[in-house]
């Protein structure tokens, strides 16, 4: 019988279809006993005698695949793929899949609903309010800004069209791939980064994480954005410097920080000291209807792989040139 590690959680809690695919095709698993994410030394302890990972954001390093002797098949939930070493992956014959279509929805209706929060200060009157207080906020409006995003694929595309209904004055753009086709109603203007950041109102980062991304926006980066922009980041963790990130929010500068994700999750430093920087807990992806669709289409893949049938969402080799570099 074939065993699975089921590495991310939740999983199959709000819809046990994935659990009952396994079940069906007689396929043993085992879903994360310490139930939060496993560090790289506890997954190595974990994957002996596991054919496959369905593997959530945990490092899968090649320390940990040289612990898991029978392990031949990684199937990520989600789109991010920083956390799984893929030339070693190959260098061991061990086939890697991910599900990078099912997540865009979700995380990008949390972007939006991160930058209404900052421009109107919603979460810092929620705390007020809990604390005892009233105290009402003037705040900005979508439409009266200039918008940047930084990163143009599936979720960057996927915000530019809420940002439609918004009617926001002009939205910059960033992307490797220049100028992809697409329509909107909204003032497009293809920018470098560094004019987005020095003319964005609003600033939201769509990349992956990669050599050339981590910590891309630093104390210069930072501080060449306006005084009142707000900068959010529903990506990866490690692309913004977090370090930098606190110097320069201590020193009053930017409106507002949005952080989904985090260099070290949990998350626990010293941004949570700063009222203005609103933290959430990787949950992008975690509407119901998107968490179920990533582990039900990764679950599929491991029931292919042991079947012998074609992968739908294997990595393409773009994405193992990327380590590469």
């Amino acid at each position: 019988m074939k065993k699975v590690l089921i590495t991310t959680v939740p999983f199959g809690e709000k819809d046990k279809t994935p659990l009952e695919l396994l079940e069906s095709n007689g396929i043993e698993y085992i879903i994360n006993p310490l139930n939060r994410k496993l560090k790289e030394e506890e997954l190595a302890e974990l994957v002996s005698d596991f054919d496959a990972i369905i593997a959530g954001t945990e490092i899968i390093s090649d320390y940990v695949m040289s612990c898991a002797s029978n392990l031949k098949f990684i199937s990520r939930v989600g789109i991010g793929l920083d956390s799984v070493d893929l030339l070693a992956a190959k260098k061991r014959g061990i086939d890697v899949s991910y599900t990078p279509d099912a997540p865009a929805p979700a995380v990008a209706e949390l972007t939006i609903g991160l930058m209404l929060s900052l421009l109107r200060f919603i979460h810092i009157s929620n705390n007020k309010i809990h604390e005892g207080g009233w105290q009402r906020f003037f705040g900005r409006r979508l439409e009266e800004m200039t918008i940047g995003i930084v990163g143009f694929g599936r979720i960057g595309s996927s915000v530019l069209k809420h940002l439609e209904g918004f009617l926001c004055k002009k939205v910059l753009i960033n992307d490797i791939i220049d100028k992809p086709k697409f329509s909107s109603s909204l003032n497009i203007e293809w920018a470098t980064k560094e004019k987005i950041y020095s003319q964005a109102d609003v600033i939201s980062i769509h990349l992956p994480l990669t050599s050339s991304t981590l910590n891309m926006i630093g104390l210069k980066e930072l501080y060449s954005m306006k005084k009142d922009a707000i900068l959010v980041n529903t990506s990866r963790g490690g692309i913004i410097d977090e370090e930098s990130l606190f110097k320069v929010l201590k020193n009053n500068h930017l409106s507002g920080v949005a952080l989904d994700v985090f260099e070290q999750e949990p998350y626990c430093g010293p941004l949570t000291s700063i009222e203005r920087c609103l933290l959430t807990a990787h949950m992008g992806s975690m509407s119901s209807d998107c968490r179920t669709r990533m582990e039900i289409e990764a679950t599929e893949e491991v029931v292919r792989f042991f079947s012998d049938e074609a992968l739908l969402g294997t990595v393409p080799i773009d994405e193992y040139l990327v380590q590469k570099k």
